[in-house]
């Protein structure tokens, strides 16, 4: 059985994500304290406890996913004998979760990870004034067709509007102006879409109105760069494996503003032998994308203790 580790992204936050990890696993505990200690504050405390408002706001949620995540992987290698190197063949993560694959892999430290991740999720709310982006999915299109879209709404109102997410088959997000995404939602029910909606996120990730965010990640990256991965990271703007460092750092400027190809990410990483998918850290989103990309794969989520032992126990089950 080959295996990738994924790691979730902004939207599979939620108050108490971690908490059991942290008080049942020391190498998980000491994830959580150095978190708090890089960002001088005690994130854990509005991760366990909220509120949800303050743990929902971007410079917030990108840091403490990643603690999650990373929490969850130490509890995975102290416990279980989980070794990235001889494990996994790809690790790979969804937006912000490609901080936390390139930390699982070693090419970023936690407290690095999470520095940078605070000023990218300030940089990136900062880049429009609140109110003037917006996101939508649109259900039911597939990426050439929500593409088609975007240009058309972008088009009509002389403002952006792009493809952010080509998550799964049929489910593709746009971003950009608030005006030329909802001309994106009319344009699309006119296009056969099933269902297209405004998204309840507080800036248009993933489009050209993110180029200031772009410009402080690739300051923030020169000083800090990546290490090279231990492990091949399949990264969002390339749907294809990295492990040279400048490489990755390329594409995680890029990635600021760039379409997170996960469709394609999951089928390349499929294509490759991949029949299991493990989704490290908060919540299922990518577990449900991935059901529906590569279908017949295992997909096991890991992000509680009861998780761990289920992960052990499927291991060793289909190691019989």
């Amino acid at each position: 059985m080959t295996t990738a580790f994924i790691f979730p992204g902004q939207g599979s936050q939620s108050v108490g994500m971690g908490k059991a990890l942290f008080e049942n696993f020391g190498a998980s505990r000491a994830v959580f304290e150095e978190s708090d200690e890089a960002l001088s504050e005690k994130l854990s405390t509005l991760i366990f406890d909220g509120p949800d408002a303050e743990l929902t706001l971007t410079r917030n949620a990108q840091p403490a996913l990643m603690t999650v995540s990373m929490a969850a992987l130490k509890a995975l290698e102290s416990e279980r004998g989980v070794d990235l190197r001889r494990d996994v063949a790809f690790v790979a993560g969804h937006s912000l979760g490609e901080y936390s694959a390139l930390c699982a892999a070693g090419a970023f430290g936690v407290a690095d990870a999470a520095r940078l991740l605070r000023l990218r999720g300030e940089a990136m709310q900062k880049a429009v004034p609140a109110g003037e982006g917006a996101m939508a999915a649109l259900l039911g299109l597939d990426a050439e067709n929500a593409a088609a879209v975007a240009a058309e709404a972008a088009a009509a109102t002389g403002k952006v509007c792009e493809v952010a997410n080509d998550n799964a088959p049929g489910q593709v997000v746009v971003s950009g102006a608030k005006i030329a995404v909802e001309r994106a939602i009319e344009v699309a029910k006119n296009k056969g879409a099933r269902r297209a909606m405004l998204l309840p996120v507080s800036a248009p990730f993933h489009c050209a109105l993110m180029q200031p965010a772009a410009a402080a990640m690739a300051r923030a990256l020169a000083e800090r760069p990546p290490a090279a991965p231990s492990v091949p990271v399949v990264a969002n703007m390339e749907a294809a494996a990295l492990t040279d460092p400048a490489a990755i750092r390329d594409s995680l400027v890029r990635q600021v503003t760039g379409t997170v190809r996960w469709r394609e990410s999951i089928a390349q990483m499929a294509s490759q032998g991949v029949t299991r998918f493990v989704e490290i850290g908060a919540g299922k989103v990518l577990s449900g994308l991935v059901k529906r990309i590569a279908e017949g794969a295992a997909v096991l989520n890991v992000g509680t203790p009861a998780d761990i032992a289920a992960f052990s126990a499927a291991t060793e089950g289909a190691q019989r």
